[in-house]
């Protein structure tokens, strides 16, 4: 076990029906599988993270196959760097990790969320990982015990994801670029905000490079309304854009450009 405590640092060992450290810090595992790592005084809320609502929307939404060429390519591009360990940071309800873990069935395998609500729904996609409720700004993984790093449509702290990354393993983020729904953005706003798909670059720190980037693009056809209110109520269009203008959206089929860019960042390996 890599696990670390999140008071003090010190490892964690299985104890009963939890994990433990040295120090007596203990937690217990929740009756859905999962470990609660998220100490009270490192929530910035009462229920940090996505709500029930959103998280089920995403779930209906992923579940329909909107999503799947995504997911495929991630689990294919993990696979092709085989870890011995890894972890989904920000591994929402668990669409796109129970993918990489079927693609990676011999690795030891973790997921993190801060939302609570989100590792209950991915406690029930694979049984063969460790569930995490924790805080990605603290993980509480061992330095260097991952040769992979999963990050999907999730912020990111990237000094602890070097803290994490063992020499030579790597970050796998996957990201929208600057076209990525871009039809719906027209349609719920006056003014459509341009952003830079490569903003990222320049917060990968010393001792990470780029080694790796592709991008996947597709069109996506939306021809019921519960899928078009799920993709609103899964981003954060759902609360920016006016009622109205989510109504319209709702109401008539859509057509969107799905375009994701997944980039490879590999730790330096001395």
């Amino acid at each position: 076990m890599s696990l670390i405590c999140p008071l003090c640092s010190a490892p964690l060992s299985a104890v009963d029906n939890g994990v433990a450290c040295p120090a007596n810090h203990r937690f217990d595992r929740a009756r859905q599988g999962y470990l609660n790592l998220l100490p009270v005084q490192h929530k910035n809320s009462r229920e940090p993270g996505d709500n029930l609502a959103m998280v089920e929307a995403r779930r209906r939404f992923l579940d329909g196959g909107h999503y799947a060429p995504l997911a495929k390519r991630l689990a294919e591009l993990a696979a092709g760097y085989a870890p011995e360990r890894w972890l989904d940071i920000g591994s929402g309800e668990g669409y796109y990790t129970a993918q990489i873990a079927e693609a990676l069935p011999a690795a030891d395998g973790y997921a993190l969320d801060i939302s609570r609500e989100a590792v209950k729904q991915a406690c029930r996609r694979s049984k063969q990982l460790t569930w995490l409720v924790a805080s990605m700004a603290r993980v509480p993984l061992a330095d260097a015990s991952c040769q992979l790093l999963a990050s999907v449509f999730s912020p990111l702290d990237w000094q602890e994801a070097k803290r994490l990354l063992a020499p030579g393993g790597g970050l796998l983020r996957m990201g929208p670029t600057g076209q990525h729904l871009m039809e719906l953005r027209q349609k719920l706003y006056d003014e459509v905000r341009d952003y830079d798909d490569e903003k990222h670059l320049s917060l990968v720190p010393d001792g990470m490079q780029l080694a790796h980037s592709e991008t996947l693009t597709f069109t996506l056809t939306l021809d019921t309304a519960q899928a078009r209110a799920d993709l609103l109520a899964m981003t954060p269009h759902g609360w920016r854009a006016s009622a109205e203008r989510r109504a319209a959206v709702i109401g008539a089929e859509l057509q969107v450009t799905v375009s994701i860019r997944y980039d490879w960042f590999q730790r330096a390996s001395f």
